[in-house]
């Protein structure tokens, strides 16, 4: 690279090279190349398994992955209500999504994690039985969940990636009027 070839004299360009060196510059940085691109119609995805299969939920809708530890058990509430969990002093129950679906149980071990999710308005914990990672998925590749592969209404699905990720709606989870439980117990004997 020399002076004269950018139209440069004396150590400055004129103004229509300025532009014209610019805008190449500006081309080239908004060309996505190579492997490692992320396309613009992606979001990122927490991947976890629940029994046997993988699911993924948009890390948007998640606040935080805690190990499962210390928690309560409640009586009265449905099967599916798993406990409460306190974090730094808030209370979230804890939702088991594989009775909620009807999906084998496999029992509790050191790897379960409670994923917390939170849009403002609802916030409780989802239990997983090991979380796999977070990874980027193509909104526009999701495909429709054969009827064959779980039992999960499409109510709370966004679709399934084409290795069998299954991706769940947070949004529909945290809106689904069946998880709060506003159950009262009988306290007269």
């Amino acid at each position: 690279m020399n002076q004269e070839e950018y139209g440069m004299v004396g150590g400055s360009a004129d103004a229509e090279t300025v532009r014209r060196i610019l805008a190449e510059r500006a081309r080239a940085l908004a060309q996505v190349e190579g492997e490692g691109a992320i396309p613009l119609d992606t979001c990122e995805i927490l991947e976890f398994e629940m029994g046997t299969e993988r699911y993924g939920i948009e890390v948007s809708e998640i606040r935080e992955v805690l190990p499962l530890q210390q928690y309560t058990p409640l009586p009265c509430t449905p099967p599916f209500v798993f406990g409460i969990i306190n974090v730094r002093g808030e209370i979230f129950s804890i939702v088991d999504l594989k009775k909620f679906f009807g999906l084998p149980d496999q029992g509790i071990t050191n790897q379960n994690k409670v994923i917390i999710l939170d849009n403002g308005s609802m916030a409780f914990g989802i239990l997983a039985d090991l979380i796999v990672g977070v990874r980027h998925v193509d909104t526009e590749s999701l495909i429709p969940l054969p009827l064959t592969i779980s039992s999960i209404g499409e109510e709370h699905l966004r679709g399934m990636t084409a290795d069998g990720l299954i991706v769940l709606d947070g949004e529909k989870l945290l809106g689904d009027p069946r998880i709060p439980v506003h159950e009262e117990v009988d306290a007269g004997i």
